[in-house]
């Protein structure tokens, strides 16, 4: 079973986009092309290409789960630009037409999924000389550190275990280098990084789809009891609330990488 089995319309629906500032950033390093095209890795439910699309002329999605890749496909679906689904591994891409060749890659909270080293010998040869490969992510729920996510993560493991999930049947395997060595080691060794601090006001019914977005506690991790631990989790909620707005100060980093 897929770590993100069931996730795909709570994805959609619930995971935060991309902040205007990264936006912004990406908008910059593609400014110059006449016909800028964009490779997005391990797109979830498109919200990178979503938020990009008036940016560039072409756009490649990869996504391994159909599911989410369906949900893509109706995100993107009559915009006014060339859009192609790719349902395969990040790893496994292969350029939709010889020469191919991309000037902005985008991977968003998924590098972590990928065999880092094969994808970013893999952009070496489909992107152009002067490409940007921009590697974007920010914390989750789970990492999140404030009095309402602590009480909800200790719910979580309650149900689930003290480590964290990634999927019904495995654990998550944190990653411990920073992306800025990773990307040094390869091709695209200038790397400048931005940081940018969001803030989210959550509401209690926001939550509850978002957590059904994640591999740590998708309603395939519950099984049966997943009504059961969406009346505590309300509960659990509901009380924050109501004694203070359910605040989440996240911290959004962007690496933009280049040829040295």
């Amino acid at each position: 079973m897929s770590e993100f089995a069931t996730t795909a319309p709570y994805y959609a629906a619930y995971r935060p986009g991309i902040p205007a500032k990264a936006v912004s950033l990406l908008t910059k390093a593609v400014a110059s092309k006449e016909h800028p095209v964009l490779l997005d890795l391990g797109s979830g439910t498109g919200q990178v290409p979503l938020a990009l699309h008036q940016t560039v002329a072409e756009i490649d999605v990869v996504e391994r789960d159909a599911d989410m890749l369906a949900e893509t496909g109706k995100a993107l679906v009559g915009l006014p630009v060339t859009v192609r689904l790719h349902n395969t591994r990040a790893e496994q891409f292969t350029p939709p037409t010889p020469g191919w060749r991309a000037n902005l890659v985008t991977i968003c909270r998924a590098l972590h999924w990928m065999d880092q080293p094969a994808v970013l010998s893999l952009l070496n040869q489909c992107t152009a000389p002067d490409a940007t490969v921009a590697v974007m992510g920010d914390g989750s729920l789970w990492t999140a550190r404030s009095a309402w996510t602590d009480a909800l993560r200790t719910l979580i493991q309650e149900y689930t275990g003290t480590e964290r999930r990634a999927g019904k049947d495995k654990t998550y395997a944190a990653h411990d280098r920073p992306y800025r060595e990773i990307l040094a080691e390869s091709a695209f060794a200038q790397v400048e990084k931005h940081t940018i601090g969001v803030e989210r006001r959550w509401t209690s019914e926001q939550v509850i789809g978002y957590l059904y977005s994640t591999s740590f506690a998708s309603q395939a991790v519950f099984g049966d009891r997943v009504n059961e631990f969406e009346r505590q989790a309300r509960a659990l909620l509901d009380e924050y609330a109501s004694k203070s707005d359910l605040i989440e100060n996240a911290v959004f980093d962007v690496l933009l990488a280049h040829r040295a």
